[in-house]
């Protein structure tokens, strides 16, 4: 079932920023399992988190309010401006990273939450921020580390999960700085396009009076030895000799999932930009998956360096003015 971040936060859909940081730090105080021992509470915290980082970042939100949580998943176009002018087209796509006691220490300023500003923010019946929360609002965040993450055209085609390591500096309770290795799950959709960027909010070094910088992983298409991409079409080379091209020729195109496609060009004189196509047999569309893209033979012709004399003459008498 999907998810209402905004009945999940207690707020309406015309909520500003400042209600936003409200509702969140309500609730986050409200359902912390160090401090709230029922056993719908790691989980009620946990959708808290996320409902925070969807509606307190314009994109996503924008996202969620005409995509619904889905579209966060699948992940959407967007316009990007590039830092030399103009606009870019960019895949965009959110998951939660699931660690709500991150999104929790990055807001107020601290993971314990029996810190001395805890009951001190939870009695504030005006909902206020306290000086912790207004600290981290002045707080610089790091500028977002990219990663380019190579995906197999096998993998685009099916979809499958990556899990990905990263180490990074992490704040213990007590404050002390410490270096952990964590998983991030990335689920590639069928049809993803090389460019779709997967953000992992405030997942980099937890720096003292710093805002972690996102994780993004930039989907790049892995080299392939037969095949290369043209959005949802496959490109396929067929390396020929002139006779073949001249008299015919039998091709067998092999498909991701290993199907033979036999292709005979006898009868047929290919000219050096002949293409020919198997419809139906590339990847998925991103937005839908029950229509693939073409794989398109185009074909290399080998011409002979030198031709006899004897051929010449005998092609020149046979081949038309």
């Amino acid at each position: 079932m999907a998810k209402d971040f905004y009945n999940i936060l207690g707020i309406s859909r015309g909520a500003n920023d400042e209600e936003i940081r409200k509702a969140y730090r309500k609730q986050a105080l409200r359902y912390h399992p160090d401090k709230n021992k029922d056993a719908e509470s790691e989980e009620r915290f946990k959708e808290v988190a996320e409902a925070y980082e969807v509606l307190s970042d314009k994109k996503k939100r924008d996202i969620y309010d005409s995509q619904g949580e889905e579209g966060l998943r699948r992940g959407v176009p967007y316009q990007r401006r590039k830092p030399n002018g103009g606009m870019e087209s960019r895949d965009f796509s959110y998951q939660f990273h699931g660690d709500a006691r991150a999104t929790f220490a990055q807001f107020f300023g601290s993971s314990d939450p029996f810190s001395m500003f805890f009951d001190d923010l939870e009695t504030g019946a005006d909902g206020a921020f306290g000086a912790a929360g207004l600290h981290r609002g002045r707080l610089q965040k790091d500028p977002p580390i990219e990663h380019n993450l190579e995906v197999a055209l096998e993998d685009i085609a099916n979809g499958c999960l990556k899990r990905i390591k990263i180490s990074r500096l992490s704040l213990s309770s007590n404050g002390s700085q410490i270096r952990e290795d964590k998983f991030l799950n990335i689920d590639i959709r069928p049809g993803w396009k090389a460019g779709t960027k997967i953000i992992f909010s405030e997942e980099g070094d937890q720096l003292p009076n710093r805002v972690p910088a996102d994780i993004v992983f930039v989907i790049r298409d892995k080299p392939h030895p037969i095949f290369r991409r043209d959005g949802s079409d496959l490109l396929y080379t067929a390396h020929i000799s002139l006779k073949e091209a001249l008299c015919g020729t039998t091709l067998v195109v092999k498909t991701l999932k290993g199907k033979s496609l036999e292709l005979s060009t006898k009868g047929e004189v290919l000219e050096p930009n002949s293409t020919r196509r198997f419809p139906g047999y590339g990847l998925p569309w991103p937005k839908n998956n029950s229509r693939r893209g073409d794989i398109i033979v185009s074909f290399d012709i080998k011409f002979p360096d030198t031709i006899p004399k004897k051929l010449t003459s005998l092609l020149a008498n046979l081949l038309p003015i």
